[in-house]
């Protein structure tokens, strides 16, 4: 395949994988508001059929020779396993105890973290232009949320925590795929079944088991079909998040999780006329316009790399 023909394939095949990401990443947002307003089915109970789903279709996909499963040791997927229940026990436990504002806000805070993680653990280099891509969306993020934001102790700990592991968990989803040389699918399929005996361990300490609102509770069948058709379309957002991570980084996945965010907050005033503020609006432009910053410049950056190693003799 010609060189410009094969970067035209890679790079239409990341443009798939984003738009598949966005889609369902906002499909699932708007999924999981409907069932917990009208159902309320509780949160860490949500993921775990989540990833069983995510496991099941997996599952059958391998056996649809989609993708051959490759034998891995469960030690080199036991951190990836348990960062990610640390990710949704954090997180979870960071928006009981901040405002949205607040957890916004937090949640902003994991892109640099990751860029430092990668800096001086796995010797990455940032640009400087790429760096200061952060300020406008950072700025972006607190125009958005400044209104809603307050501190406490026991808040700050929660979502600092939250802010590291998550961090951890997206670059280890990048680092593991490289390191066991596996795909995204190959690495998801072992980790989707780990993480699910890790979050059953935990959902006793944040809900409740029986009774209302409990896991086995007294659910309708309504209430079942939409959890199991949240979690079909979680399916392709976990698979969508792996596979981004490991054909691009995780601080570009991260980039477009600020677009998603914005993307998010248009589409509930759009479709259910939620409440945009001026500065709400003055900061999703200021978030945009760091993540069309962030493009041009990760775009010209791999431009230059290849033709750097093209001029090589």
């Amino acid at each position: 395949m010609p060189p410009r023909l094969g970067q035209l394939f890679s790079n239409s095949r990341i443009v798939v994988g984003l738009l598949v990401n966005l889609l369902s990443s906002i499909c699932i947002v708007f999924m999981n508001k409907w069932i917990y307003v009208h159902y309320g089915f509780p949160n860490m109970t949500l993921t775990l059929v989540h990833f069983v789903v995510t496991w099941l279709g997996l599952f059958l996909c391998q056996k649809m020779d989609i993708f051959s499963p490759k034998r891995l040791r469960a030690s080199s997927v036991l951190l990836l396993a348990l960062s990610f229940c640390g990710f949704v026990a954090f997180t979870n436990l960071s928006l009981q105890n901040n405002t949205i504002g607040t957890y916004q806000l937090a949640k902003a805070m994991t892109t640099p973290v990751i860029i430092l993680i990668q800096t001086t653990f796995y010797r990455k280099t940032f640009s400087n232009k790429i760096k200061l891509t952060l300020v406008p969306i950072t700025l972006g993020v607190m125009l958005n949320s400044y209104y809603d934001v307050k501190f406490n102790l026991l808040g700050i700990v929660f979502a600092t925590l939250g802010v590291l592991v998550t961090s951890l968990y997206q670059v280890w989803v990048g680092a593991k795929q490289h390191e066991l040389q596996v795909n995204s699918m190959q690495l998801l399929y072992y980790q989707a079944p780990m993480s699910s005996a890790f979050l059953l361990t935990l959902i006793p300490f944040f809900e409740p088991l029986t009774g209302e609102g409990g896991i086995f509770g007294p659910w309708s069948l309504q209430a079942l079909a939409m959890v199991f058709l949240s979690g079909l379309i979680a399916f392709l957002v976990n698979l969508s998040i792996y596979w981004i991570i490991g054909n691009t980084s995780p601080v570009t996945y991260n980039m477009f999780g600020h677009f998603k965010f914005c993307i998010t907050l248009l589409g509930g005033y759009v479709l259910f006329h939620d409440p945009l503020s001026l500065h709400q609006g003055l900061g999703i432009a200021c978030t945009l316009s760091g993540i069309l910053t962030y493009t041009h410049f990760k775009l010209g950056e791999q431009e230059e790399g290849k033709s750097r190693l093209a001029q090589r003799p």
